[in-house]
């Protein structure tokens, strides 16, 4: 079985964060699971680590200068987020989904996947969980998931 980081991730997501349930096993049982589901140690161990960096950005305010920004992505970043990916970075922020600082969060995020390049389905996934994972964004979560799900809402003039 060919599995990389994002694949773990996206289980872990589907059975503890997707029901909205307290459940915080300890880490030499989520481990011992998803081995028992078939993953790679190395890739677990990676996994976990990514989510304990995401972790990390939890407490990192959400919003911080109200004025539009502009990104300028570096050639690492430009050759792993094609343009559409980045086109739709940009639709988020623009449509209020995602602020600037959740917006460096999930390029951060998924820089660390380090696949060496990201489509727009896997984005959306990342986009999801960076926002899941921070407090008071419930609203930009729920739009998420809506995109994700239902496909993109028109906008109202």
């Amino acid at each position: 079985m060919k599995e990389n980081v994002f694949d773990i991730l996206m289980y872990l997501f589907e059975h503890y964060f997707n029901d909205a349930v307290e459940v915080d096993p300890d880490r030499d049982e989520l481990e011992g699971e998803l081995l028992e589901a078939g993953f790679s140690r190395s890739e677990i161990h990676k996994a976990l680590n990514w989510i304990d960096a995401l972790a990390e950005n939890r407490e990192l305010p959400s919003s911080g200068n109200p004025w539009p920004s502009l990104r300028v992505y570096n050639p690492v970043e430009s050759r792993r987020l094609d343009t559409e990916c980045r086109g739709f970075l940009l639709y988020l922020e623009q449509a209020g989904i995602l602020s600037p600082a959740n917006r460096e969060v999930v390029i951060e995020r998924l820089m660390a996947l380090g696949d060496p390049a990201v489509d727009l389905e896997k984005l959306k996934w990342v986009v999801l969980m960076v926002l899941f994972s921070r407090p008071g964004e419930e609203e930009a979560c729920a739009w998420m998931e809506s995109l994700l799900f239902d496909g993109p809402r028109p906008l109202a003039h």
